[in-house]
């Protein structure tokens, strides 16, 4: 089992989406994010004061996964994601020790789905 997370850009993510549903992959958590990376932000003038802005608005998606799925969504999310240009995003991938289901009880790949 694995917990894939991802930081894309608010535009790409119903792309992301329809790539991941292409693969069949439907459940996911997306939270509004901010964050800076290579792209330092940029500068904006708000009542003719200079403002340096470099938090900017990332979307994060998080995946929980059985090992058969892993590489399918990395596949969705690049597919959809992918620009060309800095700050596409990244995406991490961490083991989980243990899933349950709390409306069941169930554990492991089953809680997944």
């Amino acid at each position: 089992m694995k917990l894939i997370t991802a930081y894309i850009q608010p535009d790409r993510l119903n792309a992301v989406k329809q790539e991941l549903y292409k693969r069949e992959v439907y459940k996911m958590s997306v939270t509004n994010a901010l964050g800076c990376g290579q792209q330092k932000g940029y500068h904006e003038t708000y009542r003719g004061v200079d403002i340096e802005v470099n938090l900017l608005k990332k979307v994060r998606i998080e995946i929980a996964v059985n090992e058969d799925f892993v590489e399918a969504v990395l596949e969705g999310i690049t597919a959809g994601a992918r620009t060309g240009s800095i700050g596409d995003g990244k995406i991490f991938i961490v083991p989980i020790e243990e899933c349950i289901r709390i409306r069941n009880g169930d554990t492991g790949r089953a809680a997944i789905g």
